[in-house]
């Protein structure tokens, strides 16, 4: 099983709520950075740490969330060594892992249904990286 890091602003928070209890029902051991109320906040104060946990280790992969789930890639993908992939259906899902390899997706809790991000979920942990032609140009941005 996997040890999953997830962050959220205010937006994100009952979904984070809803996603926790599905990857922990799974057998995931998930560490959760937050936030814990959906009273507003700024949601790089969760999000940065959430992917800097993944960047160094601690965490295998991570979930960050928000509204629409822009901002929280955005900064996600400033911390060196993080592939956040934005995914809005199935298909965002399987494509950020299979072709990109990412480490981290990005749902908008404003943008998809709970079903729908619990299928995202599924799908992105389930699916492979595909390597090949992809992988140098990967390996250079970590």
């Amino acid at each position: 099983m996997l040890k999953i890091a997830i962050g959220t602003d205010h937006a994100g928070y009952e979904l984070k709520e809803v996603l926790k209890a599905q990857l922990i029902e799974k057998g995931h051991e998930v560490d959760d950075f937050g936030t814990d109320s959906p009273e507003s906040v700024d949601y790089p104060d969760f999000i940065r740490p959430a992917a800097e946990s993944v960047a160094a280790g601690e965490n295998d992969i991570g979930i960050v969330l928000g509204g629409s789930d822009n901002g929280e890639a955005i900064v996600a993908n400033k911390v060196a060594g993080i592939r956040c992939g934005l995914c809005w259906n199935e298909v965002s899902a399987r494509l950020t892992k299979e072709h990109n390899n990412a480490n981290v997706i990005s749902i908008g809790a404003r943008m998809v249904t709970p079903e729908m991000a619990e299928v995202i979920v599924d799908t992105w942990l389930s699916t492979v990286y595909e390597g090949g032609r992809h992988q140098a140009r990967l390996d250079k941005i970590e």
